[in-house]
């Protein structure tokens, strides 16, 4: 009988990791951290306008890539967010540039108004 519960138990919690394993793996790919390492190099751009650091660039192209699908987008704008509210003298208008400027399409506008969890 004891047995029966264990083994009841065993095969549960492999379930729920085969289920939860992709949404894991998602979060992995795009954090926090990761964003704020691939914009740091864009704060003077942000900032200040004038031309755009090809290392920010990079980072941008790098953050773009990673977020191959909604709830790694949806991760990325959420720590956009965060990454801007942390920062004083951001400029809206560098900030909204940005990804056009490096040749990427993000597919929402950057701002801190931007509601995450509708980009898709």
């Amino acid at each position: 009988m004891a047995n029966t519960v264990v083994l009841k138990l065993v095969c549960a919690l492999v379930a729920c990791m085969v289920v939860t394993a992709p949404y894991v793996y998602v979060e992995a790919q795009v954090t926090c951290n990761l964003v704020v390492g691939d914009l740091r190099t864009c704060l003077s751009y942000l900032q200040s306008g004038g031309p755009v650091p090809t290392t920010c660039c990079n980072g941008i192209k790098s953050l773009n890539a990673a977020a191959k699908d909604t709830p790694a987008r949806q991760t990325a704008c959420r720590c956009l967010k965060q990454f801007a509210a942390g920062i004083s003298g951001i400029r809206q208008d560098t900030a909204s540039s940005l990804p056009a400027k490096c040749g990427v399409s993000v597919g929402y506008p950057i701002s801190t108004t931007v509601d995450c969890s509708k980009v898709q």
